[in-house]
């Protein structure tokens, strides 16, 4: 079934390049070119019967046509049957077409109902003469992905000239495994998907539920769990430093410390270095929640790369964060005799190429930077550890740009990623099948949770007095705006004006401004001053997400709340309750509320636990938003969905590791099937 799909009638050079546009080469890429949707044509709906939204059949005679002009020329055909009516207009039209449609003609129409001037309306039905006795579409219709110059109906007819050659298309799954997982065999289900019969349950096949459905996406899920773990595989056979130290340098650090270590990251950092200490690339993704203490995990891996004689790379997403990581990790490592260097996009030319040098020459030990980290003229004198903290919010490409940097004679460095945005399991399991997983699953004690609420924008005033009492109490404030300049369009109220006008309101409270369009001192030192107590109050747009710990800040006032997603604002809170006083977060919104953002709100209310509001969040935003992938292609499955599929994520997961270990041959084909001509998404480099 590898023929080119040139093979089929009626397939030209033309048609085959707008085909090829859609990664359709083979009979078998057009087998597994599944429907988006479907369409019921099986049944005539009554007009009267129709609401706005509704898409349907509707069979009726002409009342009359006409051509009107209403800003442009457009042809309105009025037809009827007896319950309603319902008006069909065409931008686009022929003198033939306008002539066709004389009074009394009987016409079969499909498409959606729309609000028009004077009732219902479809724009551009498709529509043809019928007689009284005409039969209906014993299927329900495909609607397949498509592109311009290729219409539904050429590829309704060659994917029933492929499904006429179906009986030759190799079954890759392991026998046994489809019985027990109470799924059809890959030829009746394609058959069924392709061209369901009529006694098929419309609603199954609606909500992807149908077991023919069900059998496709476990096969889609397999041969991704396996492109995934052949990923991973080929980048563990690249030698990497191993990494044996006594840990003398971690044991000074963790002497200097007013506070000991959790169990958590004793025990993440354990798995980190055994990792490290192994000749191939550690590929592992830690994850904890807003302050469950990542930072200090990432600094044992640098001190361990540092004391081995190799340096380390620490890249965050964010200016701010990066200066952040670069203060901490200087902190810490500055008096162990650890020079740390600095690299953003934003140190001037002569300040840039001292620190490339430095970098390049291995004066600079650990280099903590963002982006800035991996273009051309930076160079490492022998990277053994890349640390990416937030990764979703890089490209594929980037974090492979970075590997490269410590490419030495081909041998590449550890790779730990850290991200204090939860994922649930389940898509962790499907997400990040090439990478161990580790969780600092315990916070450090003498925290207290967050009590959250939300209020309207209406009672500004008594948020307003609420940060004068929180102030008088010794406290300290952040008030988060979503925008730095006014925009009517987003009704958003600008950091700029909000300093304004709490600096009128609260006399008495010493008010500071931060904003990622300040230049980096002026920032630097408006964070230093509140960290120090002598700014009360900071007006903050979302820069300072992560990376910010002040522990006498206690209150936290997020304004237009509703503007911002669940795992933002879950991070924003963190910023607040790092300290021994009770503290709060205020969500402060713009009625009326869409129901998502009511949903949002109310999450956030309810718990301050990140892997259920992560959880919520994946129901509500789907995977891959939540993973921020979607511009590299990944998590864009073709009939799977996660949240729907979770059932089959353990047997998924055993069918790989079983044909990847009794079945090698069939694990190329299988991922080929599903992937052919998609880039590889892994999340290694």
């Amino acid at each position: 079934m590898t023929e080119p799909v040139t093979v089929l009638k009626g397939i030209g050079p033309k048609l085959a390049e707008r085909l090829e546009r859609l990664g359709i080469r083979t009979v078998t890429d057009l087998l597994f070119h599944l429907p988006l949707r479907y369409q019921d044509r099986t049944r005539v709906v009554p007009m009267g019967s129709l609401r706005p939204g509704d898409e349907g059949v509707v069979e009726g005679t002409v009342d009359h046509a006409e051509v009107v002009y209403r800003g442009r020329r457009m042809l309105l055909a009025h037809i009827s049957d007896g319950t309603g009516a319902i008006t069909l207009r065409f931008f686009h039209f022929s003198a033939a077409q306008q002539q066709g449609l004389v009074r009394g003609l009987r016409l079969r129409c499909f498409g959606e109902a729309r609000r028009g001037h004077a009732g219902l309306e479809m724009v551009h039905p498709e529509y043809r003469v019928v007689s009284e006795d005409a039969t209906v579409d014993d299927t329900l219709t495909p609607v397949y992905p498509t592109t311009e110059g290729l219409h539904q109906l050429s590829l309704r007819r060659l994917t029933d000239e492929a499904l006429a050659r179906l009986d030759r298309l190799p079954d890759w799954l392991p026998p046994g495994v489809l019985a027990g997982a109470g799924l059809p065999d890959l030829e009746s289900a394609l058959r069924t998907v392709h061209r369901p019969p009529p006694d098929v349950s419309v609603a199954a096949l609606m909500e992807g539920r149908h077991p023919a459905q069900r059998r496709l996406a476990f096969e889609e899920l397999v041969a991704h769990h396996l492109s995934l773990a052949r990923l991973r595989a080929r980048t563990t056979e690249d030698p990497a430093p191993a990494v044996k130290v006594p840990g003398r340098l971690f044991r000074q650090l963790t002497d200097r410390l007013s506070f000991a270590l959790t169990g958590a990251q004793n025990r993440v950092i354990g798995e980190l270095l055994t990792d490290m200490a192994r000749p191939h690339p550690m590929l592992r993704l830690v994850q904890g929640d807003v302050g469950a203490g990542k930072t200090m995990v990432a600094v044992a891996a640098c001190l361990a790369a540092v004391e081995a004689g190799y340096q380390a790379a620490v890249m965050a997403p964010t200016e701010i964060l990066a200066e952040q990581h670069f203060h901490n990790f200087s902190e810490q490592l500055e008096p162990l005799g650890v020079t740390v260097a600095w690299l953003s996009g934003k140190l001037t030319a002569k300040a840039r190429r001292e620190t490339v040098s430095d970098v390049a020459e291995g004066r600079a030990r650990v280099a903590v930077g963002t982006h800035a980290l991996f273009q051309g003229d930076v160079d490492f004198d022998d990277l053994a550890l890349v640390v990416i903290d937030e990764q979703h919010r890089f490209g594929v490409h980037q974090r492979m740009a970075l590997r490269e940097k410590g490419n030495r004679d081909g041998r590449l460095p550890h790779q730990l990623i850290m991200t204090a945005t939860p994922i649930p399991r389940t898509l962790a399991m499907t997400a990040y099948a090439d990478l161990d997983y580790s969780v600092i699953d315990e916070l450090p004690p003498g925290r207290t949770p967050v009590k959250t609420v939300a209020v309207s924008d209406a009672r500004r005033a008594e948020v307003v007095e609420r940060i004068s009492v929180a102030v008088a109490e010794g406290r300290q404030a952040y008030w988060v705006c979503t925008l730095i300049e006014e925009s009517e369009a987003l009704q958003a109220q600008a950091a700029e004006d909000t300093y304004a006008q709490l600096c009128e309101a609260l006399p008495h409270v010493n008010v500071g401004l931060v904003h990622g369009r300040m230049r980096p001192k002026e920032k630097e030192s408006v964070m230093a001053r509140f960290k120090a107590g002598g700014i009360q109050l900071l007006v903050a747009t979302t820069v300072i997400e992560v990376g910010v710990d002040v522990p006498n800040a206690s209150l936290m006032i997020i304004e237009n709340a509703e503007r911002l997603g669940l795992a933002q604002l879950h991070q924003l809170r963190g910023r607040v309750g790092r300290g021994t006083t009770e503290s709060s977060c205020v969500l402060l919104y713009r009625p009326p509320l869409s129901d998502t953002a009511r949903k949002r709100l109310d999450a956030l209310r309810a718990t301050t636990d990140g892997f259920e509001i992560a959880r919520i969040d994946l129901e509500l935003r789907g995977p891959g938003e939540v993973l921020g992938t979607r511009q590299t292609g990944a998590m864009q499955f073709r009939i799977a969905d996660i949240m729907r599929d979770q059932d089959l994520l353990d047997e998924v997961k055993r069918t790989a590791q079983r044909l990847w270990a009794e079945y090698p041959d069939h694990v190329d084909p299988l991922i080929d099937r599903w992937l052919s001509g998609a880039e590889e998404y892994g999340r290694v480099g």
